[in-house]
């Protein structure tokens, strides 16, 4: 019994471990994706504050270049067929769940009092507090002035994203551009990895 409670923790904790920002994708139909070669950066990136590049956008800089350059992209400062843009966002949340409060029956069978709350079968509300973040992957055409793509990706911040943050950031871009399926020069999506 004790190996098998062991196991079934294990098997959570793992699958804790596993799980990774929801990520959401959306692009434009008509896009002829066969034209895209190269990319450079929009000026300024939406990370960047108060008119110097801030260390989120130097580590989204780094992980998009690794992305694009794995997809056969090169990087153009001038005149790119893609510009990358960046947008991030940290967000306190709160969710709140639960349960009913103690049981409306009485609860020693042939006795008409019931339980003591502390017996209680569900418990009152949970509030679970945590932060949120959220990063957005902007492609756009550069000639045509329009996002062809974008790759978002939403979860929650723990204290070592908040230590590691190029850690976090990677696996994030990773995530989001796992939903990316063109090549560079190829007008027909690529065969999932």
């Amino acid at each position: 019994m004790l190996r098998r409670l062991f196991s079934l923790m294990l098997l959570a904790t793992l699958a804790a471990c596993a799980t990774g920002p929801e990520v959401r994708v959306d692009y434009d139909r008509n896009a002829d994706f066969a034209r895209y070669r190269t990319f450079g950066w929009v000026t300024p990136l939406g990370t960047d504050r108060s008119g110097y590049t801030t260390l989120t956008t130097d580590r989204l800089k780094a992980a998009v270049e690794r992305e694009m350059a794995a997809r056969g992209y090169a990087y153009s400062p001038t005149a790119p067929d893609l510009l990358v843009n960046f947008h991030g966002r940290l967000q306190e949340r709160v969710q709140i769940s639960g349960g009913a409060p103690y049981a409306p029956f009485p609860y020693y069978g042939y006795r008409q009092y019931g339980a003591w709350p502390g017996y209680a079968f569900a418990s009152g509300p949970f509030v679970d507090q945590y932060t949120e973040g959220t990063i957005n992957i902007d492609l756009v055409d550069r000639r045509r002035d329009a996002l062809v793509w974008e790759g978002v990706a939403i979860g929650r911040v723990t204290e070592r994203d908040r230590i590691y943050p190029q850690e976090r950031i990677d696996a994030s871009v990773a995530a989001i551009f796992s939903r990316y399926p063109y090549i560079a020069g190829r007008g027909t999506p690529a065969p999932a990895r």
